[in-house]
């Protein structure tokens, strides 16, 4: 999957290794692996839908797959337990793990099989799956037999089943020094009555008034996600849409005193955090993708600025709250997105265990992400081993 990535990343045409994986796939003669890259393809090509179809038919007969390793004796077995779901929903840990000289294995866990008896052979194994409604039924396979398992098992199910929008704001919130609004489920109906009679918005929660945040519940990436100012515009909204269930949650305007807006990704393992990405948008619905990062000299000096100065700055100021999110949420790797609201608060957006964290970004433009990649992706693989050998030295 990283290398797939980093090709489609880059600019690389992906159609010509599609055309041979399919004709392969078609001639029977492709096998599990080339088709679950074969899926992968299809969906950084853009046809999501075929993509998983491919995924599913090669799921039928095949879930364990073993990713190249830079080593012929791998220091460590990691079994990463996925979901047959789209590549945005589970971990993708390729790329914490890509130079790590461990063996990593995938394991799907899909309704129509059983897991494995006996599990194949690992040091430690990790959650990747999501909190999506399309890996709800893997988490709880792999749930049920959390009690039994052999190695130990990071970021179960249980804690991860926290992080879905509409439970992590009940999670965190009255911690002191964070600020996190309250997200809410909410049908297609009840946003039409709220279109039609506004002051049924305050029925929904007291503290919900225009305007307001709007996505479809399950959605990713910003997918449908709107600033609802008022009543005709959330009817607009409604009306280009199909979905029938929603998140809503208040607009908090989080832009800096220059009026641009500034969002951060924090990589928490084993509880410390790590600064990822820093975006710098004039919009307030900001991606690393669309704040023009590469394009700009002095947002990328802020960048590298707030990564360096990280834990005597950023980490510093918000280290109380940073502290309580991550025993809270408990689970030994996460991320969140973030900002800081005009009067200091740290305010969270999401938190999540499947945010790309990667070293794609060219050398030559981002020139202090390596080192700090690196950092993560060290430290991440040294979490690994720790939690391999606590197990053995207690067994011992």
């Amino acid at each position: 999957m990283a290398r797939l990535a980093k090709m489609a990343f880059d600019g690389g045409d992906l159609r010509p290794k599609w055309a041979e994986l399919i004709a392969k796939l078609l001639n029977g003669t492709a096998d599990a692996g080339e088709g679950i890259d074969l899926s992968l393809i299809a969906q950084l090509l853009g046809d999501k839908q075929a993509g998983l179809a491919i995924q599913q038919e090669v799921l039928l007969s095949h879930r364990l797959f073993r990713s190249p390793c830079a080593s012929k004796q791998p220091r460590l077995r990691v079994l990463a337990l996925a979901a047959a779901t789209d590549m945005g929903s589970n971990t993708p840990i390729e790329f914490l793990l890509e130079e790590s000289g461990m063996e990593l294995m995938m394991l799907y866990v899909i309704p129509e099989a059983e897991l494995p008896a006996p599990l194949p052979e690992h040091d430690v194994a990790i959650l990747i799956a999501s909190d999506s409604e399309d890996c709800r039924a893997a988490l709880a396979k792999i749930d049920a037999a959390v009690p039994q398992w052999p190695r130990p098992l990071l970021n179960p199910p249980r804690l991860v089943s926290s992080l879905d929008r509409d439970k992590l704001y009940r999670l965190l919130e009255g911690i002191d020094g964070l600020e996190i609004p309250a997200t809410l489920v909410v049908t297609r109906e009840r946003l039409i009555d709220v279109a039609q009679s506004p002051d049924e918005l305050s029925d929904i929660a007291e503290s919900l008034a225009f305007p307001i945040i709007v996505r479809p519940r399950g959605s990713h990436a910003g997918s449908g996600l709107a600033k609802i100012d008022d009543a005709a515009a959330l009817a607009t909204y409604l009306e280009s849409s199909e979905e029938e269930m929603f998140f809503i949650s208040r607009f908090i305007d989080y832009s800096s005193a220059d009026r641009l807006f500034r969002k951060y990704r924090i990589v928490f393992i084993d509880g410390r955090p790590y600064a990822c990405h820093m975006a710098i948008a004039d919009r307030w619905d900001i991606w690393y993708l669309n704040a023009g990062m590469s394009q700009s000299v002095a947002k990328r000096i802020e960048e590298e600025t707030w990564m360096r100065t990280f834990d005597i700055n950023f980490g510093r100021r918000h280290q109380a709250a940073l502290t309580a999110v991550a025993d809270r949420i408990g689970l030994e790797y996460f991320t969140i997105d973030c900002a800081e609201t005009a009067d200091g608060a740290l305010l969270i957006f999401e938190a999540d265990n499947t945010a790309v964290v990667h070293n794609m970004d060219h050398a030559n433009v981002f020139p202090y992400k390596p080192p700090q990649m690196r950092r993560i992706f060290d430290a991440f693989a040294a979490m690994l081993v720790r939690h391999a050998r606590a197990r053995q030295e207690r067994a011992a």
